[in-house]
């Protein structure tokens, strides 16, 4: 009985011993492949087409106040300034010098003012639109007196401004070349080769007054009037065909004092201070000179 007891346990732990040396099939749902990296896709490039431009970041507009005088000369200055700073835009505003400091005083956004008369950038300087340390001389301008090439009046010197019916066309005294207009009258009259009656007899033919010179320009290339009295530099290219003058000599002249200044408030400062340094510099002489007038920079 205890043999047959024995005799079966020895038979299970021998088929228990078989079972697990037998090899066991893998799973079906395992993988016993090597594992393959997964890569991302490659990003979508932006076609050139939705590519926005972006806009200059230098971009900026300098605001220059300018006498009319100064017109055909700050033109040019104007592009050689924008060559020379890529990105600036150079808007120059022309006018009176009166009428360009009375802007100033009531606010008028700038960054240069260039005047006709020291007077006016004292005006500047009282409005608290420029500081007076940074105003600079930079050029000087005579008078001349014009007529048109018809010459109908007839006028061969001087002195012919006086004779009765002869129209004549001035700057208003609040403009620089108005009040310099005067100022001739009053040499004359001191002159030994003058009538003391000169004055009075050729502000007899003034027919109008202007609120700036170019606008006596004007009206004496187009016939309008028979006289004016206007800076050398306004015989410009443009109106030379049209135009003839007589010589005020020194004796009698009024050298015009062209002063200019960077606006104390401007948002552009240092292009401001650039431009000024522009028209100071010899380069910037030498242009100025190319339309007649007398350089002064430093003086």
């Amino acid at each position: 009985m205890i043999r047959s007891k024995l005799g079966s346990l020895m038979l299970w732990i021998i088929l228990l011993a078989a079972a697990a040396c037998t090899p066991q099939a893998a799973p079906p749902s395992q993988n016993t492949a090597p594992t393959q990296a997964v890569q991302a896709p490659a990003p979508t490039a932006v076609p050139a087409a939705q590519v926005t431009a972006q806009p200059v970041s230098g971009s900026k507009t300098l605001t220059v106040l300018a006498a009319s005088s100064l017109a055909a000369s700050f033109n040019e200055l104007a592009k050689t300034f924008e060559a020379q700073n890529p990105g600036v835009k150079v808007t120059v505003s022309y006018a009176g010098s009166q009428q360009l400091a009375q802007q100033l005083s009531q606010g008028a956004d700038a960054d240069v003012f260039a005047s006709a008369s020291p007077k006016y950038i004292d005006a500047a300087v009282t409005a608290k639109r420029v500081t007076k340390a940074d105003a600079r001389t930079f050029v000087k301008n005579k008078l001349a007196v014009i007529y048109p090439k018809t010459n109908t009046a007839g006028l061969k010197e001087l002195k012919d401004l006086a004779r009765p019916g002869v129209k004549i066309d001035l700057a208003d005294k609040s403009v620089p070349a108005g009040q310099y207009s005067l100022d001739f009258l009053d040499k004359a009259v001191k002159d030994p080769g003058f009538d003391p009656q000169f004055k009075d007899n050729v502000l007899k033919n003034v027919v109008s007054y202007e609120d700036n010179v170019k606008s006596v320009v004007t009206k004496v290339s187009l016939g309008e009037v028979d006289a004016g009295i206007v800076y050398v530099t306004d015989l410009t290219a443009d109106v030379a065909s049209k135009i003839d003058r007589l010589v005020i000599p020194d004796a009698l002249n009024t050298v015009a004092v062209y002063p200019i200044a960077p606006i104390s408030d401007s948002k552009n400062a240092g292009l401001a201070k650039a431009f000024v340094a522009l028209v100071l510099s010899p380069d910037g002489q030498a242009l100025m000179a190319k339309y007649g007038f007398i350089p002064a920079a430093g003086k």
